[in-house]
């Protein structure tokens, strides 16, 4: 398998991760320069516990779908459809999702693709190659997915490619290139017999395989990512704009933030562009009408003061990150969440942002501690780093609780107990953790 062309030049390496977090790790042999979430998602995929190996397993698939393309009625003997699909799966542009590695049915059987992997030499989007990776797919479902349910060709961290070509999401040059790219996809999709579907799959397997950063077409809601550093969009963006590091740095010590916001209204207004082009989609976005009577925005000054906690919930690093008025009032809060899974980061960065908006527009932080200080859900357990808080139930219910202590003084929020919340059932959305054993 290693003297497969398409993977020649490639250094491989291998790791033990694990899908299940209460199970046993896994030999999973990958390329070298792919993430731990990589290796966690290719665990899950390859069905069994012996070692999961990239190649093999994709050629598992990747074999019969070039087999029966060929033998088709509407022929294909002279596509290369086996070199074109390795091609796409080693520069991490697209991967099916787990019925097709897996060779089982499922309710949405498709590849998703890489939106920010379409980069050409000169730092641009890659058109012909987003053009011919949907033709490439889109013949591979023709023969992968028979039958009534029809397959679909998803795409994922639209943002990333946005920042990487230095477009504000919230613009109305963004808004036009996500139309334009989106007629390219369907019509590239509707140019054979029985096409596929276009649109945004939950975030899934196949997006961890692929290190995608942000769902379907929703925004980067941080620059930050795991531990502190800055995402790969976020980096994307300021080389995008010619912006060193240092530059960027005094910006915001300056007070000025590099990095443009893009909240819910500029969510709906992308989603508003694409849902005439893309037969699947996530529910517009709601955008709440602004009460005669609603309090009026208190803005943060532009150099703001605050602190930086650091904690450790059952194993689980958070970094929690406030912004304060000039008096010392909370304004803001924002979380750093040390290897968690896209979807959940994604919950989390929601959840900051709303309680922020709802400090700058009056809401109590009591009344935040009284309705979500005891949530249960994982990670929870012991905490370690903070002496306030000994014990948590979930991320919510340390952060509620942390903040009411130090800015409001309370010490009356019951700790919960350290009872049987499974610490890494998550929500619907989580992908498998890893755990990492260099060999």
């Amino acid at each position: 398998m290693s003297k497969i062309r398409e993977w020649q030049g490639v250094r491989l390496s291998r790791v033990l991760a694990c899908a299940d977090p209460d199970g046993p790790p896994r030999p999973v042999v990958l390329p070298a320069a792919w993430d731990e979430g990589a290796a966690a998602a290719l665990a899950a995929l390859v069905p069994g516990a012996g070692p999961a190996r990239l190649i093999e397993a994709a050629e598992g698939w990747i074999g019969p779908l070039a087999d029966g393309a060929a033998a088709s009625a509407t022929g294909g003997a002279d596509f290369p459809l086996a070199a074109r699909l390795r091609a796409l799966l080693r520069a991490r542009r697209a991967a099916p999702t787990p019925g097709i590695w897996r060779g089982t049915a499922e309710e949405a059987p498709g590849f998703v693709l890489n939106l920010a992997a379409f980069r050409d030499a000169a730092g641009g989007f890659d058109r012909e190659g987003l053009a011919e990776a949907v033709e490439t797919v889109a013949r591979a479902l023709r023969v992968g997915a028979p039958g009534p349910r029809r397959a679909m060709v998803g795409i994922a961290d639209l943002a990333g490619l946005l920042a990487a070509l230095g477009l504000a999401y919230d613009s109305a040059g963004a808004r036009a290139f996500a139309a334009d790219l989106a007629r390219l996809l369907r019509a590239r999709a509707d140019a054979g017999p029985h096409p596929p579907g276009c649109g945004v799959f939950a975030p899934g397997l196949a997006d961890a395989l692929l290190g995608v950063e942000t769902g379907g077409i929703a925004p980067a809601f941080s620059a930050l990512a795991p531990g502190g550093g800055l995402t790969r969009a976020a980096c994307a963006f300021l080389a995008a704009r010619g912006m060193s590091g240092d530059a960027a740095l005094a910006a915001l010590l300056g007070g000025e933030s590099p990095f443009p916001a893009a909240g819910p209204a500029a969510h709906a207004a992308m989603h508003d562009v694409l849902a005439p082009h893309l037969q699947q989609l996530p529910p517009r976005p709601a955008i709440l009408p602004r009460a005669g009577r609603a309090a009026a925005r208190e803005s943060l000054p532009a150099r703001r003061r605050g602190y930086t906690q650091k904690a450790v919930i059952g194993g689980h690093k958070l970094y929690l990150r406030t912004g304060e008025y000039q008096d010392g009032r909370l304004g803001e809060i924002s979380v750093g969440l040390n290897r968690e899974t896209p979807a959940f980061r994604g919950l989390m960065d929601a959840f900051t942002t709303a309680v922020s908006l709802g400090l700058q527009h009056g809401v109590p932080l009591g009344a935040y501690a009284e309705a979500l200080a005891g949530s249960r859900f994982g990670a929870a357990g012991a905490v370690e780093g903070d002496p306030a808080v000994a014990q948590a139930s979930s991320p919510v219910d340390y952060i509620l609780r942390h903040l009411a202590g130090a800015y409001l003084g309370r010490t009356d929020l019951p700790t919960p107990a350290a009872e049987p919340t499974p610490p890494e059932t998550l929500l619907p959305l989580d992908l498998p953790r890893l755990r990492l054993v260099k060999k």
